[in-house]
């Protein structure tokens, strides 16, 4: 809590945050299950109007999710890994600046505290104290300048696993039916309530974790679903036409 007074302590103990802080991790989730589950449904409904068999669509909608659970996770790796060598370029830059041109980096944090309201004679004392701790300064120009956080090191192999095990469990849902029912007509029947109840509980808890309205939040996202499948649907039986 670095130089904070003992009142202080007691209040900061006495309160406890109950922030939700899983944002990335969530977010990880919703684009792995919400691709996995509309995808492959999309796909099995697809092969589905073009009269295909069970042992086909299945085969094949497996063989996507395996290719789509590798593609989103290093999707997710590259962007998770472009954002950390992006933080890395701009705290050296940062540094630089500090180092060569003190001053104005200085003038720089006098605007930001300016900006929040805080008087001259009041933001002076900040900014003499962050030019006497050098690490502290740079920290405060990252944050409060570039709005930049300083990623974790795991984050893109983090961020991989998730997506591409999300992707996996959303796309053998709608797959499910079609391992135990022959006929690919009657196993779409039942992949599509199964993927649709999957997509209403998937939106739902998308939305209650995401802050949004719960409800809308399940009805949109399997209408989305649905509209995906029947256009594929749609799609193959005007090929066959």
């Amino acid at each position: 809590m670095g130089n904070v007074g003992e009142s202080e302590k007691y209040l900061l103990n006495r309160h406890k945050e109950h922030h939700f802080t899983a944002g990335e991790i969530v977010r990880d989730v919703i684009i792995g299950v919400s691709d996995g589950l509309t995808v492959p449904f999309a796909l099995a409904a697809g092969l589905s109007g073009a009269n295909a068999s069970s042992s086909i669509i299945l085969t094949a909608g497996i063989a996507e999710v395996a290719a789509g659970a590798i593609s989103m996770g290093l999707g997710g790796y590259l962007a998770a890994k472009s954002e950390a060598d992006h933080y890395t370029r701009e705290l050296r830059r940062e540094q630089e600046e500090i180092d060569t041109i003190p001053d104005t980096e200085a003038a720089e944090v006098a605007e930001i505290l300016a900006d929040y309201g805080v008087e001259p004679h009041e933001y002076m004392p900040v900014v003499n104290s962050l030019r006497k701790n050098p690490k502290a300064w740079l920290d405060f120009m990252m944050k409060f300048e570039l709005g930049l956080e300083k990623p974790d090191p795991r984050r893109a192999l983090q961020s991989a696993l998730t997506i591409a095990i999300s992707y996996v469990l959303g796309g053998l849902v709608p797959l499910f039916p079609y391992m135990f029912i022959p006929i690919a007509q009657k196993a779409l029947v039942a992949s599509i309530i199964v993927t649709i109840f999957a997509l209403l509980v998937f939106g739902f808890a998308k939305g209650y974790f995401t802050g949004n309205r719960p409800l809308w939040s399940a009805l949109q996202t399997a209408m989305i679903g649905a509209i995906a499948s029947a256009a594929a649907f749609g799609m193959a039986k005007a090929i066959q036409l």
